[in-house]
């Protein structure tokens, strides 16, 4: 355990914010992101933790490790095709910020294709003086010659917008170009742009997000540009949507009025026309059709549509008001739409049943039947498909599970043959590795599935060193995918791994995850608890041996489990956390997420949010488990004060926590291969260290 002048620094600080007013808060000053104060406060808790965990044996092996994975040349280059090129972002020693590049698609099949630099961040970096971090592009259909850049200073969401020329490789002079903010933007026409930005007084939503809507044409000030919709300050946000297959070309404007519900609009013309769905649904275009997931029933027109189906019309007869929709996917007890996609004349709809893919292909008929053929794929892991381009019926491939190397196939709808485009090698080693599929049961008799990867001669005595990974929120499903990192610094060295499914997630379609929000939060923590008993139970493991790891809203997780039960758990590595959620929502996007945990000001909605809330039910005559807390500096969205005032908080209770933040990386790792081995160094150190 740390006790040092930071402690007493942590209690005079509390007495100076109680005095000054700080509602009950000792640490709030820690919520200033870049003071000095706070900042001093990071960099003394980075050194302690930096020079105990780098000091282990386990600590340069595998960083040389994972720096020499992230940056190795073997990755596959995932691509996007535009025109007659394969765009692909890449990083590596050599490019740490990063390239974009292109090739051809003949050239990408040769085990070395000759790339083409289209953009150099390090060097744009470099003659600017700016920490550039890539955020993606979107190029212009159809003539692929212009794209909207997005650079974020140091790997925050907001970002820099900067029209760039494709033939030139070159930023456009005096082409579209947008101010750092959390932006929206879309193609209107090559002369004109949607923009969704920080227009300056009363245009940002309570959320931090665009509010107004704007169309601004080409050598105009932006001051100039034309209002198109205008949302509340209390929505999330407001973003413009274009869509462009061959043939069809449609405009948007989707206002998010809470998490998980929003407002649709069709731009035609001048006028706005207002889609009539359920507020929670979402609604996407297949040429000539519209298609709407659903997130709860739907009744209407004499009919009641499940939750979780994918449903699909034609726009014209919408419109016009009819409402018989085909059903293109009709999900089950245990299947799931996990998502679909889209090539010129069909849409590959991907389904989860019981966490395992199956793909399948829809075609509209000219009777408005739509037929269903099953696409063939490989019957192990998770896989995944989607068009490579709007013009053909050619799709990209993904497939991967836990111990085989990845693999990226192009294929064509219609023709049995598929050509594996890229592989990984095996970056770790397998022999002796097996998979296997559990349930256990939650405190309500609810079965959740985990998945667990560990020898296949694992003793049973209950003193494996063991390792659950969990998030649980925001309908994002969990499924089995090869992490070499995971296999190099957690497997090879012993340790077993263990996925779990828990409600809150959409393993199995929305009310899975609607099962675990807001008053019935608690049943995502349960679901965690039953999986850890069960491994202990099953002597898998023993809470000496148990370890836990998340972030962001597994973050959160992590710091429910720590402070509800620590006799579980012997490690508990805490990444990117919501830990105050009674300020939450007025922290950076917090706002924007109150349709999954709640509104703390309201009363009857702090009365359960209050029941678990880490930085509220801390204790100091409780032992807690050694825990590893990390965060950015540069998150602007889950604010890193979470954090912080979690360590700090803590420390001064005298819990064993180490600290570590990275000045930059945004809400993820790092913000280059460099940053993200030495962040996952320093978490599987943590790891080894304490549950061996």
């Amino acid at each position: 355990m740390r006790t040092s002048a930071l402690v007493l620094l942590g209690l005079l600080s509390a007495r100076l914010s109680l005095a000054q007013g700080a509602g009950g808060d000792p640490y709030l000053w820690l919520e200033d992101v870049t003071g000095d104060r706070a900042l001093s406060w990071v960099r003394e808790q980075n050194a302690l933790t930096q020079r105990e965990l780098e000091a282990s044996p386990d600590f340069k092996p595998i960083h040389e490790r994972l720096l020499a994975i992230y940056d190795s040349n073997e990755r596959i280059p995932y691509v996007e095709k535009h025109g007659g090129y394969y765009y692909n972002f890449w990083q590596d020693a050599q490019h740490v910020r990063g390239i974009w590049r292109r090739t051809s698609p003949a050239a990408y099949r040769a085990s070395d294709p000759a790339w083409e630099t289209v953009l150099d961040l390090d060097a744009a970096a470099a003659a600017e003086k700016e920490n550039w971090v890539w955020k993606g592009a979107q190029v212009r259909y159809p003539d692929y010659t212009r794209a909207l850049v997005h650079l974020s200073r140091g790997g925050g969401d907001a970002v820099v917008v900067r029209e760039f020329d494709l033939a030139a490789k070159a930023f456009v002079a005096g082409g579209f170009t947008l101010a750092e903010a959390k932006s929206v933007v879309a193609w209107h026409d090559r002369d004109s742009i949607y923009v969704a930005t920080d227009f300056g007084a009363d245009s940002m939503t309570d959320s931090g997000y665009p509010r107004v809507v704007k169309l601004w044409g080409r050598g105009t000030p932006l001051a100039r540009a034309s209002v198109v919709y205008e949302g509340r300050r209390t929505d999330v946000g407001a973003s413009p949507v274009v869509s462009d297959e061959v043939g069809f070309h449609m405009e948007f404007i989707v206002s998010g009025i809470t998490t998980f519900t929003s407002e649709g609009f069709l731009i035609d013309g001048a006028r706005l026309v207002r889609l009539n769905l359920p507020a929670d649904a979402e609604f996407d275009t297949f040429r000539d059709q519209m298609t709407v997931k659903l997130r709860t029933d739907w009744s209407v027109a004499g009919r009641t549509y499940p939750s979780g189906a994918l449903l699909a019309i034609p726009w014209e007869r919408f419109l016009a008001g009819g409402r018989d929709f085909a059903v293109l996917f009709h999900p089950g007890p245990r299947v799931a739409l996990a998502g679909f996609g889209s090539t010129r004349r069909h849409i590959i709809v991907n389904e989860l049943d019981n966490v395992r893919s199956r793909l399948y292909v829809l075609t509209p008929q000219a009777d408005g039947s739509w037929s269903r053929e099953p696409l063939p794929a490989p019957e192990f892991g998770t896989i995944s498909a989607g068009g490579a381009e709007p013009e053909s019926d050619d799709y990209f491939l993904r497939v991967t599970d836990f111990l085989t190397p990845s693999s990226y196939y192009l294929g064509t709808v219609g023709s049995p043959d598929r050509a594996l485009l890229k592989q990984l090698p095996a970056f770790f080693s397998t022999d002796g590795l097996a998979v296997g599929q559990h349930e256990a049961v939650s405190r309500d008799g609810t079965r959740v599935p985990y998945f667990q990867v560990s020898r296949k001669a694992l003793a049973a005595d209950g003193s494996n060193p063991t390792l659950i990974y969990g998030y649980g929120g925001f309908e994002i499903s969990l499924t089995p995918a090869y992490s070499a990192g995971l296999g190099a610094a957690w497997l090879e060295r012993g340790g077993t791994y263990v996925l779990a499914n828990i409600r809150g997630g959409g393993e199995f379609g929305p009310a899975w995850h609607q099962a675990a929000v807001k008053e019935n939060r608690q049943r995502a923590y349960d679901d965690f608890i039953a999986i850890a008993e069960d491994l202990i139970a099953r002597r898998v493991t023993s809470p000496k041996h148990l370890g836990i790891s998340g972030a962001s809203n597994g973050g959160l997780l992590m710091g429910v489990m720590l402070t509800q039960r620590p006799d579980l758990f012997g490690a508990v590595d805490c990444g990117a956390p919501l830990i105050d959620m009674r300020r939450y929502n007025h922290l950076l996007a917090g706002a924007s997420w109150m349709g999954e945990y709640g509104n703390p000001d309201v009363p009857a909605e702090w009365a359960y949010i209050s029941r678990y809330s880490p930085y509220q039910n801390a204790r100091a005559d409780v032992r807690y488990p050694r825990v590893l807390i990390t965060t950015s500096t540069r998150d602007d969205r889950v604010h890193p004060g979470h954090a912080r005032k979690f360590a700090a908080e803590l420390e001064a209770q005298h819990h064993d926590v180490l600290y570590y933040e990275n000045i930059e990386g945004g809400h993820s790792a790092g913000a280059n291969n460099k940053e993200r081995a030495y962040l996952y160094a320093l978490s599987y150190t943590f790891l080894l260290k304490q549950l061996r």
